[in-house]
C-alpha cells in the first residue's frame, strides 16, 4: 500500500504513461510523493533519486492511468438484468421509472453505489460520473470508499427522489456544488436528464448558472432514433440545432450518447466545443444505434467513453467498454486499420478525463498529476506471450487481470483485497434487494 506524504517507487515490468503517445516503457518506474506523481524516470535514475523511498515490485505488470467511466448510473448497479431486451422507451416508462418510484431511497442509492465502486474498482476504473437520484450520497459513498466522481445532478420536470419539482432539483445542483467546491475527490455538474424531460426555460438557467459557478452541464443528446424523430415532430428539428437556436451548444455540454448524427451536426458541436460520451455497449444492448466516433473525432471532438449503468449494460467493466467501442467502430467504418488499440486506451483514460474536464488532473502518467493508477498482471495464460502490451490490454479480458488500484496514491485495492471497502457487507446488501424489489 502507498504510504502518503511520502515517497514511493512502483516498478512495473511495462508502463503505458498516455502521453507521450505510442510509447510502452520498460525499465521505467513511477515515484509517488503526497498522492501525485513526482517522478517518471528510469529505474536506475529513479531510485537514486528517492534512495530512502519504499518500493512496490510489479515484476509482471503493466502499469497506467486508471480508467475513467464518463458516464453511469452507478446505484442502477441493483437493477442489473432486471427486463433486459426492450425498446428504451418500454424499459424506462414500464420497468425503471416505476421501480425507481416506489423503492430508491438513500439506502437504495449507499447499496448500489458502493456495489458499482466495488465491481468498478476491481476491473480498473478509478473515476467516474454519476448520474442518479440522491446524489449527496454518492458522493458521501465515494469520499469514504476514496473514489474519484463527478456528480451529474439530476434535474427533470418532473416530482423527483430527493427534489419537489425541476426548481429545487436545480437549487440543489447549486448546494452540492458549493458543498463540494474544496472536495479534491468529488466534481459536481448539473445533469439535466434531456431535452424531452426538462423544459426549455430551466435549460437556459442551467447553462446560466453553469457559467456563473464554471459547472459543466451533463446530459442524454439523441440517445435513440425514436427520440430524434420525435424532437423532429415536436419541434420541427433535432436536439442539437434545438439547443443550438437557444445557445445551449457550449464547451460546457458533456453530451451523452450522441446517435443518429448528420454532417451538420457533427460540424455544429465542434464548433460549439461540445465533449461527447460514447456508451456503446448500452447503445448496442437497446438498439439504439451508434455514435459517429471516426467522423467526430476528426472533426476534432473530444471523445470519451461510458459503460451507462448496469441495468442497460449488465456490467462496469471499462476494458470490455473499450474493446467494444474498438470492434464497433472497425465494423461500422469497414475498416480494419481505425480505432487501434492506443487510441481506445487513450479514449478511455485521457479522453475520457477530457470528457469531464478533469484531464489536467487525471488520465496521464504526468509528473504533478494525481496517482490515480492500475496495475494489470500479466501472469496469467490468457495474456502471454506478449508482443504487443496495448493489444493484450484490449483484447485479453484485462480487467479480470487487475491487481493494483491506487487514487491519489492510497491503494484501494490490492491482489484481490478491497482496503477501503467492506466487500463482505456490500455483497451482503446487494443480495437482499431483490427480495424487496420484488415485495
Amino acid at each position: 500500500m502507498l504510504v502518503r506524504m511520502s515517497a514511493t517507487i512502483l516498478k512495473p515490468r511495462y508502463l503505458l504513461p498516455i502521453v507521450p503517445d505510442e510509447v510502452v516503457w520498460e525499465d521505467f518506474g513511477v515515484a509517488v510523493e503526497g498522492g501525485r506523481i513526482a517522478a517518471v524516470e528510469p529505474l536506475d535514475r529513479l531510485v537514486g533519486l528517492y534512495p530512502e523511498a519504499q518500493t512496490i515490485e510489479l515484476d509482471s505488470h503493466v502499469l497506467m492511468p486508471g480508467l475513467v467511466n464518463a458516464h453511469g448510473h452507478l446505484a442502477m448497479s441493483l437493477m442489473r438484468g432486471l427486463a433486459c431486451s426492450q425498446p428504451l422507451d418500454t424499459w424506462l416508462n414500464e420497468v425503471v421509472w416505476p421501480l425507481e418510484k416506489r423503492i430508491v431511497d438513500r439506502d437504495f442509492v449507499a447499496d448500489g453505489t458502493a456495489l458499482a465502486l466495488a465491481e468498478m474498482i476491481a476491473s480498473g476504473t478509478t473515476c467516474a460520473s454519476d448520474h442518479y437520484w440522491y446524489p449527496e450520497v454518492a458522493a458521501d459513498t465515494a469520499v469514504r470508499t476514496g473514489f474519484r466522481l463527478q456528480l451529474a445532478v439530476p434535474v427533470v420536470n418532473a416530482p423527483t427522489a430527493g427534489a419537489r419539482d425541476i426548481d429545487e432539483c436545480i437549487h440543489r445542483g447549486v448546494e452540492l456544488h458549493d458543498q463540494y467546491r474544496d472536495q479534491e475527490l468529488i466534481k459536481v455538474a448539473f445533469g439535466p436528464h434531456s431535452c424531452y424531460a426538462v423544459e426549455p426555460q430551466a435549460l437556459k438557467q442551467i447553462q446560466t448558472l453553469a457559467d456563473e459557478v464554471g459547472a459543466d452541464i451533463h446530459m442524454h443528446l439523441h440517445e435513440t432514433q425514436t427520440e430524434v424523430a420525435e424532437a423532429r415532430k415536436r419541434t420541427g428539428m433535432s436536439w442539437i440545432r434545438y439547443l443550438s437556436e437557444m445557445g445551449l451548444i457550449t464547451p460546457s455540454l458533456q453530451a451523452v450518447h450522441m446517435t443518429q448524427l448528420d454532417d451538420a451536426e457533427i460540424e455544429c458541436i465542434a464548433r460549439g466545443g461540445v465533449r461527447v460520451i460514447h456508451c456503446v455497449h448500452s447503445n448496442l444492448l437497446l438498439a439504439s444505434g451508434l455514435c459517429r466516433v471516426g467522423d467526430l473525432k476528426h472533426a476534432g471532438v473530444t471523445v470519451g467513453l461510458g459503460t451507462d449503468g448496469a441495468a442497460s449494460n449488465n456490467s462496469l467493466d471499462m476494458f470490455q467498454e473499450l474493446r467494444t467501442a474498438m470492434l464497433a467502430w472497425k465494423a461500422t467504418a469497414n475498416d480494419v486499420a481505425v480505432a487501434p488499440s492506443a487510441e481506445m486506451l487513450k479514449m478511455a483514460t485521457l479522453g475520457s478525463a477530457r470528457a469531464l474536464g478533469l484531464s489536467d488532473e487525471i488520465g496521464s502518467i504526468e509528473c504533478g498529476k494525481s496517482a490515480d493508477l492500475i496495475a494489470v498482471d500479466f501472469d496469467h495464460p490468457s495474456v502471454q506471450p506478449v508482443h504487443d502490451v496495448r493489444e493484450q490490454l484490449v483484447h485479453t479480458q484485462a480487467g479480470r487481470h487487475v491487481s493494483h488500484v491506487w487514487v491519489r496514491g492510497r491503494c484501494l485495492y490490492e491482489r484481490g483485497r478491497f482496503t477501503t471497502l467492506d466487500i463482505d457487507r456490500v455483497m451482503a446488501r446487494a443480495r437482499e434487494w431483490p427480495d424487496r424489489m420484488r415485495a
